[in-house]
This record gives structure tokens, sequence and C-alpha cells, in this order.
């Protein structure tokens, strides 16, 4: 009786999941019509047709219904049917809606679309607290098209990660669904549960696909992209757009709806373009089709994206939501080109949960046991869009091969192909790896490491490297050796790091390392070594000075609790100072053109900087990252921070047991830094330091505070929040009490894009203040103004500042020339 009852239960529950209503949708022409809105009248249990124009509805039980079809740019349909038996066939067919501007009444010199959207933007925070809090259910599919993928990416062969694809090396490249419960609270709380996830070609796989991602609310001034793109109602939206009425049409309830062309002032702009629905008489938003091309968002990658939204209203709540969301993309970058599409369907709405700000946390996302584990008929019985057939093909092959390529046997046929040794491996470095034990081991190209200093010559490294990963990346163990061997110098150094993480929950890192090295006296190391080699030889600007470093360290790691992560560090050093060894330089053989390497004293050739001698410094360092939420994936915890609040750095350095007692020293430490949006006025980030030494008088030069200067003319950072760019290395190091200040604003085109010529460029005006008081000296300041995102196209790797410098009155200006592409070169 047991098993009988058992069996009837799992029967009921299988046909009531398997409870659909489905069918196709197509035009007068026969043509299958995608994404559009089927939901149960007066209700939120709704879902959207595929690119096939099939759709799947479940429902609860038989009954009589009301079903809805709506799409934009056709009449809405509404159908009265009788199911008595699942599933249940329901096919229709929509006629184009006839927009007209007849039934327009103009009563005013004005463009009636600008009457509209006046009111619309005067309703937009009205519309926007309407619904304080809710509840639903949510689907998200990811899928991610490639065509033509090139063979070879920066000479590695591709196959390995383009399974599946057609003879023109085109298919998709990455497809994932998820089902998961949302919570929400006004004005900016969301949390959600993932019950189910799947990843094609991984039943491992947890899907990235989230809620919070495509949370794209344009009842907010700026939607958040990348970059915070104006919405077309919002507050200042006039400055921006300009607005066109296409026509009206009623709806299925009677309501006039207004199509409203948003058209973008000035083409460069953070603005969409395209169309947007508005109710009239009650200024809601009923549909939104907007696109944004890639350079306007400032996303290399991105061609265009496009925003699609659909609304439906409920008589009993007497609300507009949001029942579905397409995002369709466009890519080309490095070869690679393709689309793809996000499809998000919203369900089950209840707008009286009990909910309170104790019902969130600062985890927004988590994962039911075993998400990632249903199978094949629960995602029939609750997947609310039906799969397209080169889904179900991708399914299909790439579920069914991922056996084999997990196996032993194959893992090693990669490998047998990938771990050739080739003769140019001498030159530009080797990897071997064994990919069903997860390890690899490899060495680095000696020519990546070539540079050249008046210490050592010229000099490379050759970097050897061992990893074993233990599950995925989360726990790994690495060792690398560092050789380095200076020319004019003939000398040999080495040093060795052996590190472990322990997880990818808290994220513990032990690091024991040590060997010998050269190390710039100040330890931020504000030199590229690329940068001073081109400086010494081709400009006989040697500003990197340097001492000999023997060491011995032990470092460890840790997020203790959800925001804040501690830095401990052990270390036994030795120092020793260096002379310059060469004169070499390109376009000058005068004699003594270099400077000393003694930082202080350029004119102290063959006197060393400092006597020899030996110390053990202990570091400190606690982190906090105010209002820090996460996303909790099974085994792991992704980390967001938070831009209302800053991020607050507070440390203890010590010095002791040196060979002299006037090298040991104590400092306290101090840091807070943030970075956020000012609406549509561009981005606000600042850095402020401080710091204190105790009986720290005779204490060695690399142990002073060394605010980061620059004499190059070139900058490397994609903001310069750490260093000052017109201020000598070494000028204002201080072993006494200091502040820093730095602040930087980037307009994000707000003020070029209004003047002409210039706002075809897509540049950034971004304005600096940077600051240093210590004591026995003047304060120093930097003022800067600069144009950021200049490049070709999809590459806007550079930036150009003027900066003017003042300590008790003007002290010069100077041109940095911003790479930020060396970050990828070093």
């Amino acid at each position: 009786m047991t098993k009988f009852l058992l069996s009837l239960f799992f029967v009921t529950l299988s046909f009531q999941a398997f409870s659909q209503l489905k069918g196709q949708i197509s035009d007068t022409n026969g043509a299958p019509l995608p994404y559009v809105n089927i939901y149960v009248e007066n209700s939120f249990i709704g879902t959207t047709s595929n690119d096939e124009g099939n759709y799947e509805l479940n429902l609860s039980k038989a009954d009589t219904y009301s079903i809805i079809f709506q799409f934009l740019g056709y009449k809405t349909v509404k159908k009265e049917v009788e199911i008595t038996h699942f599933p249940f066939t329901l096919n229709a067919t929509l006629i184009e809606e006839q927009i007209s501007l007849n039934e327009v009444v103009i009563n005013s010199d004005e463009n009636p679309a600008d009457i509209i959207m006046r009111k619309a933007i005067a309703s937009r925070k009205t519309n926007l607290e309407k619904i304080q809090a809710f509840k639903a259910n949510f689907y998200s599919r990811g899928l991610i098209r490639i065509k033509n993928a090139p063979e070879k990416f920066f000479g590695q062969t591709m196959d390995d990660f383009m399974v599946g694809l057609d003879s023109t090396r085109s298919g998709i490249l990455y497809l994932s669904e998820t089902i998961s419960e949302i919570d929400y609270m006004h004005p900016d709380k969301l949390k959600e549960k993932i019950i189910a996830s799947k990843v094609s070609g991984d039943s491992n796989g947890f899907s990235f696909n989230t809620a919070s991602d495509v949370d794209f609310n344009f009842y907010n001034n700026t939607i958040e992209l990348g970059n915070h793109i104006i919405s077309p109602i919002a507050d200042f939206a006039f400055d921006y757009y300009n607005y066109k009425l296409e026509g009206v049409f009623y709806d299925d309830k009677g309501n006039l709806i207004n199509k409203i062309r948003v058209i973008p002032k000035r083409e460069n702009d953070r603005i969409f373009s395209g169309s947007i629905y508005i109710v009239d008489n009650q200024w809601t938003i009923y549909a939104v089709e907007l696109g944004i091309t890639g350079i306007q968002a400032q996303i290399p990658p991105a061609e265009v994206i496009t925003i699609t939204q659909n609304f439906s209203y409920s008589e009993k709540d007497q609300l507009w939501v949001i029942i579905s969301q397409g995002i369709d993309f466009s890519y080309a970058l490095f070869g690679f080109k393709g689309d793809g599409r996000y499809t998000a369907v919203y369900s089950n709405y209840n707008f009286a949960p009990q909910l309170s700000k104790k019902s969130f946390g600062k985890e927004i996302l988590s994962f039911a046991t075993e998400a990632n584990q249903k199978d094949s008929a629960y995602w029939k019985s609750v997947r609310p869009v039906p799969l397209t057939d080169e889904e179900v093909s991708d399914y299909l092959v790439k579920d069914s091969i991922q056996t084999l390529r997990k196996s032993k046997s194959y893992l090693d046929s990669i490998d047998a192909k990938n771990n050739v040794f080739k003769i140019q491996n001498l030159l530009f470095g080797y990897n071997h790896k064994n990919s069903f034990k997860d390890w690899s081991l490899g060495y680095s190209s000696p020519l990546s490491g070539l540079q050249f200093n008046t210490v050592q010559g010229y000099n490379s490294k050759l970097i050897f490297s061992y990893r074993k990963n233990q599950d995925e990346y989360k726990r790994y163990f690495s060792a690398n050796t560092t050789l380095q061997y200076g020319i004019s110098e003939e000398r040999l150094r080495a040093t060795a790091t052996f590190r472990y993480k322990f997880n990818n929950v808290n994220k513990p890192f032990l690091t024991v390392s040590g060997g010998v090295q050269v190390q710039q006296f100040n330890e931020a190391q504000p030199i590229s070594p690329l940068v001073n080699s081109v400086s010494s030889l081709f400009f006989e600007d040697n500003y990197m000075k340097v001492y000999d470093k023997s060491y011995a360290e032990v470092t460890y790691s840790q997020e203790i609790f959800n925001g804040t992560t501690i830095y401990s560090r052990i270390a036994y050093e030795r120092r020793k100072a260096l002379l310059n060894t060469t004169a070499q330089v390109f376009l000058n053989d005068q004699k003594d053109a270099y400077t000393s390497n003694h930082p202080l004293n350029p004119m102290a050739y063959g006197v060393p900087a400092f006597e020899t001698y030996q110390l053990l410094k202990l570091n400190l360092n606690a982190r906090f990252n105010f209002g820090q939420e996460y996303l909790s994936y099974p085994d792991s915890k992704i980390n967001i921070p938070n831009s209302k609040y800053p991020t607050l750095y507070l440390g203890y350095e010590k010095g002791f047991a040196g060979s002299e007692q006037q090298y040991n020293f104590d400092q306290l430490k101090l840091g807070l830094t943030q970075r956020f949006n000012v609406s549509n006025k561009g981005d606000f980030k600042y850095n402020l330091k401080a710091g204190t030494f105790i009986n720290a008088d005779g204490i060695g030069l690399m142990d002073f505070y060394h605010p980061n200067g620059n004499q190059t003319h070139v900058g490397t950072a994609s903001s310069y929040l750490n260093v000052f760019n017109n201020l000598p290395y070494y000028a204002l190091s201080t072993n006494n009490s200091y502040v820093e200040l730095h602040a930087e604003h980037d307009f994000k085109g707000l003020l070029l894009s209004r003047v002409p010529l210039l706002n075809k460029l897509n540049y950034n005006l971004v304005i600096g203040a940077h600051a240093f008081a210590t004591e026995h000296q003047k304060p120093y300041q930097e003022f800067s103004v600069g144009l950021d995102n200049i490049g070709f196209k999809k590459f806007r790797l550079l930036r150009i500042d003027y900066v003017r410098s003042y300590q008790n009155g003007y002290q010069g200006d100077a041109v940095i020339f911003g790479l930020k592409f060396l970050n990828f070169i070093e």
C-alpha cells in the first residue's frame, strides 16, 4: 500500500509538472513570431515564445482560461479556452498593429511627443515607488553564438574551447538556464535563490545568469550597463534626447498607448535609441525597445546591445509590471565575432509579501541543494520558454560528449598535441600540461623579461612555474622560481615562491618565499621596468634606484568575515647597497650621463647609499569593505563591493631585531578609498592615506613612506589615484607623520559631448587633485586635466593629462602620456 501511494503521488506530481498549454504563434503570412508574451489574463502566470515562435505555458489544473498573446507592433489577442486535458495545443495568429496619428489631438505648438515625455518624466519617481516589495519566480536563459571562429588565438589552438561548432566554425559557444525565486524591497534590496541551474556540456556547472545582472529599471535615472546609461525618462532626459510620436494604438484593455521614438541628440553620449511605449493618462511604461552601441557604452567587445521589455497590467494590484525582458547583443574583437541573447521571464508575482529589512542580508544570491543536478524531465516541466532546435541540439551534443571530454584518454590526446615541444619555445616559453590530473609545468619567455637598468645592465628574467589544481581552481598549490641575470653586473639572482589556496569561500592564502632579488627603494615599485629601460637608454634618465635584498618571508591572508580581510607578513631581510655598473646609452656617449644609484644624492658616484644591515619586519593589515554583498556558489563566494560606502584600510608595520638599533621602528597606517557614480555627471573616486612613524629617526630609506612620484611623463595605470605625476620619486619620502589625498572625476562625456568636433571622438574629460603633507615640509599639491578613452574604434587604451604642481608656490608642469596597455605587456 505504501509503495502504491508513493507511486500515485509521483504520478500526480508528474501530471501537474507536465500540465502544459503549448502552441505556435505566427503572423498573417505564417512566419513564426519570436518573443511574444503569453500569459493568463489578470495574472502574472506567463511565458514567451522562442526564436521559432513556439511556446509552453505551465498551468496548475484543467480549467477555463483567458489567454493573452501580446507582441510589440501587433494587435493583442485574447483567447478564451476551456482546457480539459494536458498537454493542450493553442496556436495564435497575430495581426500587425495599425499605429496611427489620426487620433492624436494637438492643442499646442509643442511637439506632442515632448508633452507625453514631460508627463512621463514628472511621474517617474511616483511610478518607481509604486512597487514597494514583491516576491516572484524568475527564469533566465543565456545564449552566446560565435561565427567563423579563428583556429588559433595568439598561437594557441582553440579546438578545445569550440566544441559543437559546424564546418564553418560557427555555432553556440555558451548556453545556460536558471530557475530562481526573487525577493525585492524598495529601493534597492534584491535577493535571489536559484532553484535549478543548467549549463550545456557541464553537468556540474552553475549558470552565471542572475536577476541582479539584468535588473534594468528605466524608472531610475540611469541604467548600469558597463557604464551608467541615461534613461529616456530620466529627470534630465531632455538634455540628451529628442522625441518623436510615431503613433498610438489601444491595448486589449482599452488603454491608449503612445509609441515614442527616442532619438539621441549626440551620437556618442551614454544614451539609448529606439522606442519607448507610454500609457496615456497613467504615464507608465508599456514596453521598451532600446539599443546602444558598444562605443556609446564604452564596452569595447560589444557592437550593439538592445534591451526589450514588456509590461502587463494587473487590475487586482493596479500595477504595471515587467513580465519579460530580452537582451540581444552582437560582439566583435580580436577576430572573434558573434551574437547572443539573454531571455528573462518574471511570473507569479506576490505584491503583499511578508518582507522587511531583516529579510535581506548581505547574501544576494544562493543556490538550493543540488540545483545543478536536475534532470531533463524536471527542466521540461518548468522551463517557461521552449528550446529551439538549435538549443536542443547543443544540449544533446555537448552533454553526450562531456563524459568523453573528461576521460583520461581524451585529455591525454589533447595534451599530447599541445605539449609538443617546438624550437620556438626556447624563445617564447613552454607549458606542459596534464589535464586529467590537472597540473601544469612550464617556463616563461626570456624575451618577455628583457630590460635594462644601470646597476645590472641588460638583464632578463626566466620564470619556472608549477601549478596543481585540486578542485576546479578553487584550491590549488603553485610553485615558482625566478632566475634573473645581469650582464653588466655579471650576477645571477634567484627567488622561489610556494603558495597554497585553501578554499574559494573565505579564500585563505599561505605563501612562503625567499631568495635574492633587486628591489626598488620604494617597495610599491612606481617605475615600470620597461619605461625605465626606454628612459635610460634613449634619454639618459635612470630614475629607477635599487638595492640588493636577500629575504625569507611568510604571508597569510583570509577573509575572516564578510567584508573584512586580514593580511599578515613576517620577513627576514638583508639589505645591501648597489652601484652602477654600466654607462650604456643609445644617443649620447657623454661620461656620467647617468645619475648615481643613490636615491637622494645623484652625484654620489661609487658611494654606497647605505651600509649593509639586517632586519626583521612584521606587517599586519586589515581591509574593511563596508556594505559588501556577495554571491554564494557551492564552495565559492563572490564578493560585490558596495559603492555607497568607502573601503577602509588599517595597518601596522614593525621593524625589529635590526643589526643596529636605529633600524627598528613602528608605523601605523590608515587608508580610505571609494568610487561612485554621480548620475549623469560621471564617476568620482578618491584615495586618502595617512600614517605616523614611532621611534624611526634612524631607519633605512627603504622603510620610509614614499609617495609615488613620476618623472618619466608616462603613466601606466587606468587612473591616477596612487601617484603624483610631476613629483621626483624620493623628494617627499618621510619617516614622520603624513597625509596623502588623490581625487579624480571622470565626466564620461558630459562636457565634451557638447563641443562640436570633439563630440565625434568619444573622449572623456578627467580632472584630478592630489595633495601630500608631512612634517617639516611645505604641503605639495598637483592639479590635472586630461582626456581619457583615446584610441581608434574599439581600442582605446590611451590617456593624456596636463599637470601643474605647487609647493610653496608654483613648481612646474608636465604632460603625461597614459599608456594603459603597458599593464598587459608587463
